[in-house]
C-alpha cells in the first residue's frame, strides 16, 4: 500500500508522540514527521496536521512536530496545528473536527509509527474518513526487543477499546437516543 501518494490526498495527519522533559522530541516524533515529510514531496499543496496536546505541562507535541516541519521549509500556512487532544483517539475525534470545520472533505494521509499506524488508520476510517497509509521509518520504534513487543502489545487491547468508545459515541449523538 505504499507508493506515490494518491492524487486526491492533499492533508497529512502526524499522531504524536511523548516529548522530552526539556520540550525536545524523542526519535519516534522525529520519525513520524520524516515520514509525512517524505510522503509529501511529491504533493505540492500538502497540508500537515500535526495532532498532539501535553498533559504535563511539557510544549504540546503538535507544536513540536510544527517546529520540525517549519525547520523543513514547510510554510506555516500549509500547518494547522490540533494541539488539545491527550491520545490517540482524542487525536481523531479533533482533527476530524479540525477538517471537517475547514470544508475539507477529501482523503486523509495517516502518519505514526509502524506499531501505531493499524489503530490510527481503523480509528481515522471509522470516523469517516477515506484513508491513506503513509509508510512508516523502517527504524524500529525502540532499540531492545522487549520494548518492541511492548508498544505492539499495547496495540492489542488498544484497538478494539476505542473502536468501542468511538462506536459509543457514535450512538449517543444519533436522534433518538438516550440524553436527548
Amino acid at each position: 500500500m505504499s507508493g506515490p501518494p494518491s492524487p486526491e490526498v492533499r492533508a497529512i495527519v502526524i499522531f504524536g508522540a511523548r516529548v522530552r522533559p526539556d520540550g525536545t522530541p524523542t526519535a519516534t516524533l522525529r520519525r513520524r514527521v520524516e515520514a509525512a515529510l517524505a510522503y509529501a514531496r511529491s504533493m505540492p499543496s500538502a497540508v500537515f496536521v500535526p495532532t498532539g496536546g501535553s498533559p504535563d505541562g511539557r510544549p504540546a507535541e503538535a507544536a513540536i512536530m510544527a517546529r520540525l516541519l517549519r525547520e523543513a521549509g514547510i510554510p506555516d500556512a500549509a500547518i494547522m496545528i490540533e494541539d488539545t487532544a491527550l491520545d490517540t483517539l482524542e487525536s481523531v475525534l479533533a482533527c476530524s473536527a479540525l477538517l471537517r470545520g475547514c470544508g475539507y472533505r477529501g482523503c486523509v494521509a495517516v502518519a505514526s509509527s509502524a506499531y501505531h499506524l493499524p489503530r490510527c488508520l481503523i480509528l481515522m476510517r471509522l470516523a469517516g474518513w477515506q484513508v491513506a497509509r503513509v509508510p512508516p521509518a523502517r527504524v524500529p520504534a525502540a532499540r531492545r526487543w522487549s520494548r518492541r513487543w511492548f508498544w505492539r502489545l499495547r496495540e492489542v487491547p488498544a484497538v478494539p477499546w476505542d473502536v468501542l468508545l468511538l462506536a459509543r459515541r457514535r450512538l449517543s449523538r444519533r436522534p433518538g437516543a438516550a440524553g436527548d
